[in-house]
């Protein structure tokens, strides 16, 4: 599975490992990513979302129905 979240839509960014002789090797930074599962009332069941830690910082600011909502418009399947 992707480290990608459902909420930010984060994925890995890509970018440099620097020693301290300033050789550059390749590598990738991955968010941290959380399998959460929540109680959507509208819906009358659970849902399991893959999160950032930020994704799950998001639902306790706006609430699981708005961003539940918001996930469904986008058309990605929950």
């Amino acid at each position: 599975m992707a480290a990608y979240c459902q909420v930010t839509q984060t994925g890995p960014q890509f970018g440099h490992s620097v020693s301290h002789a300033q050789n550059k090797t390749k590598r990738r930074f991955n968010p941290n990513i959380q399998k959460k599962t929540y109680f959507v009332p509208s819906m009358k069941r659970n849902v399991t979302l893959s999160l950032s830690a930020r994704g799950i910082k998001v639902i306790d600011v706006r609430g699981i129905e708005a961003v539940v909502a918001e996930i469904l418009a986008r058309g990605e399947k929950i």
